[in-house]
């Protein structure tokens, strides 16, 4: 069979059978990604989060389960599987265990699952939510699965901590010491009493300095 050449020869390379193995780009084809059709192992890693509200006597326990890809090769990655709510409480039984197949598929299925982090933290229960440990608010149960979930996430490298820089830090705290000095605080509180709600972060840590609305635990500022 004859190949006519219709550019300049500018290098050449002789191909073997035992040289066209090698060199062929299998490298990127054998780099195995989530999707649905990816078979359970047997054994996987899990990690287990713990949920106490106001709303309920009895604690929920969240166990996650990750799957490691590309094991033992520079493509490796940890990845979450499946998930799993338990707890004595029976009340909520019934859309927990949906939620949780729900969740689980859309982690099987692959891609980027971290869209569901924010669509639950934005579920707010009619009744209304609560407060947690440190000020911080939760709209409902299901919000509270969601930051679960979003820890989760950022252990396992999936979502990027957004990490203060040394200048901001040190700054927020001048603020918080200038505030307190001023309005005095209790020792007890991770924030001063006549802090409000942040709309950024979501913690009771909001103080009027300077004129000015600013956040003594994200930094966020009405001021900009």
């Amino acid at each position: 069979m004859t190949h006519k050449i219709n550019k300049k020869i500018i290098s050449y390379k002789v191909i073997t059978p035992d040289t066209q193995e090698t060199n062929t780009p299998v490298e990127q084809n054998q780099v195995e990604s989530m999707h649905e059709n990816v078979e359970r192992p047997e054994v996987l890693l899990g990690s287990t989060y713990k949920i106490k509200t106001p709303q309920s006597e009895h604690a929920l326990y969240i166990t996650i389960n990750d799957m490691i890809l590309n094991q033992g090769t520079p493509h490796e990655e940890r990845r979450p599987y499946e998930v799993f709510i338990n707890s004595k409480n029976m009340e909520h039984f019934q859309w927990v265990l949906a939620l949780t197949r729900v969740i689980s598929a859309v982690f099987r299925k692959g891609g980027d699952a971290c869209f569901l982090v924010e669509e639950m933290k934005a579920v707010f229960d009619p009744r209304g939510g609560y407060f947690k440990k440190g000020g911080v608010f939760m709209p409902s149960l299901v919000a509270e699965i969601g930051c679960a979930i979003e820890s989760h996430l950022r252990h396992i490298g999936m979502l990027k901590p957004e990490v203060m820089t040394d200048h901001q830090k040190q700054f927020l705290n001048e603020k918080r010491r200038e505030f307190e000095a001023l309005h005095g605080t209790s020792d007890q509180q991770s924030f001063p009493e006549k802090a409000v709600l942040c709309s950024k972060c979501s913690t009771k840590a909001m103080v009027l300095m300077d004129g000015c609305m600013t956040c003594l635990n994200c930094g966020d500022s009405k001021c900009g």
